[in-house]
C-alpha cells in the first residue's frame, strides 16, 4: 500500500482533487449561468405576463365602460320606449273617444232628423187643422155677422196669462133696450190646437161648462150660439 506521504501519491491526489474542484466549479458555473438564464427568462415571462395582465385589465375596463354605456343607452331607450308607448296609448284612447263622440254625434244627428221630421209633420198637420179651423171660423163669422150681428176681432194680449194672438167675439142685439151694447167673449188656441176660453164680458158663470163642451165637440158655431143665448138670458134677468 502506497503511503500518502509519498510525493507522487500526494501530487496525484492534489491533482485529482483540483480536477474534481474544477469540475465542480465548471458545473457550478454552468448551474449559475443556467440559473441566470432561467431568471432572465422568468423575468421576461413575468414581465410579459404582467404586460398581458395590464392590457387585459385595460381591455376589461374599456369593456366595462362599454357595457355601462350600453346599459345607460338601454335605460334611456327603455324610458323613451315607455314614453312612446304611453303616447301611443293616449292617442289610441283619444281616437277611441273621438270615435265614440262621432258615433254619439251621428246618433244625435239622426235623432234630430227624426225629431225634425216629426215636427215638420206636426206643423203640417197643425197648418192643415188651422186652415180647417180658419175656414170654419170664417163660415161661423159670416153666419153670425150677417144674421146675429156678431163681430170677430183679432187682438194681442197685454198680460202674461193672455200673451199671444187671441180672437174676440163681440155680440150685439142682445139687449132689446140697448141693442148696440157689446157682449164679448175672448178665446185662443193652445199648442195642442184645442180652444181656450180666456174671458167674457159680462162674466158668464156657465162659461167653464160651455168651454168643456167645446173641447169635446170641437163645434165652434154651437159654442158661439150657446154663448149668445146665455148673454140673452142674462140680459133679460
Amino acid at each position: 500500500m502506497t503511503s500518502i506521504t509519498d510525493k507522487k501519491t500526494s501530487d496525484g491526489f492534489i491533482s485529482a482533487m483540483e480536477e474534481i474542484h474544477n469540475t465542480h466549479l465548471t458545473t457550478y458555473g454552468q448551474i449559475t449561468d443556467m440559473t441566470t438564464e432561467l431568471g432572465q427568462s422568468h423575468k421576461q415571462f413575468v414581465k410579459s405576463a404582467l404586460d398581458m395582465c395590464l392590457k387585459k385589465c385595460k381591455d376589461d375596463e374599456m369593456l366595462f365602460e362599454t357595457i355601462q354605456i350600453f346599459k345607460r343607452d338601454l335605460v334611456q331607450k327603455k324610458a323613451s320606449l315607455k314614453g312612446k308607448q304611453h303616447a301611443v296609448s293616449e292617442m289610441i284612447s283619444e281616437n277611441q273617444q273621438k270615435e265614440m263622440q262621432k258615433d254619439d254625434t251621428i246618433q244625435k244627428i239622426e235623432k234630430l232628423k227624426e225629431e225634425q221630421a216629426k215636427r215638420k209633420e206636426l206643423i203640417q198637420s197643425q197648418n192643415k187643422a188651422n186652415k180647417n179651423r180658419l175656414r170654419n171660423l170664417q163660415k161661423s163669422r159670416a153666419v153670425f155677422q150677417d144674421h146675429l150681428g156678431m163681430e170677430m176681432r183679432t187682438i194681442l194680449g197685454k198680460t202674461q196669462l193672455a200673451k199671444g194672438e187671441k180672437l174676440q167675439f163681440v155680440f150685439r142685439n142682445i139687449n132689446r133696450s140697448e141693442q148696440e151694447s157689446a157682449y164679448v167673449v175672448t178665446m185662443g188656441i193652445k199648442e195642442d190646437l184645442s180652444y181656450q176660453i180666456v174671458s167674457s164680458d159680462p162674466a158668464l158663470e156657465c162659461l167653464p161648462v160651455l168651454e168643456s163642451r167645446l173641447q169635446e165637440t170641437n163645434n165652434l158655431a154651437a159654442f158661439l150660439a150657446n154663448v149668445r143665448n146665455k148673454f140673452i138670458s142674462q140680459a133679460r134677468c
